[in-house]
């Protein structure tokens, strides 16, 4: 477990270096190093250690990661607590996919957690289609139609 760890925590230091760079599609990493990232962090999707869960859903939004929309759309549906939600949201929104940003949009209507939905709500709005949401007060967003 602790080399899974270590692993995972040199894959981010490579990937947000390669971030740094801002290159194209792989963000500045080879395609060799893309897919070690990709594959390390969809490992770090299943540990116990939310810290390093919640890290790996980031990164691999911003890596757009098409390859983890389906784990990250469980991690969505399911994950306790809302903070992984969250980060599973951004992280769909940003990957951009269809059936990400999808369940991104149900999880506003549906989501039990207000929080949980309206943090859906403002990444939809930011990142899948500007104009899509109307924040109107405190925790409250509403579709424009």
């Amino acid at each position: 477990m602790k080399r899974i760890v270590m692993l995972g925590v040199l894959v981010l230091l490579a990937a947000f270096t390669g971030l740094a760079a801002g290159e194209g599609k792989f963000a500045g990493l080879t395609a060799e190093k893309y897919e070690a990232a990709v594959t390390n962090l969809m490992l770090g999707l299943n540990s116990d250690n939310l810290g390093l869960k919640q890290s790996c859903a980031f990164m691999l939004g911003e890596l757009r990661a098409t390859e983890a929309v389906v784990p990250l759309m469980a991690m969505l549906r399911s994950e306790q607590p809302e903070c992984c939600r969250i980060v599973a949201a951004l992280a769909l929104c940003r990957i951009g996919d269809e059936r990400g940003t999808f369940a991104v949009k149900r999880a506003v209507k549906y989501d039990e957690s207000l929080q949980v939905a309206q943090k859906c709500a403002w990444f939809y709005d930011q990142y899948v289609q500007p104009g899509t949401y109307g924040f109107v007060g405190p925790g409250v967003a509403v579709a424009i139609q």
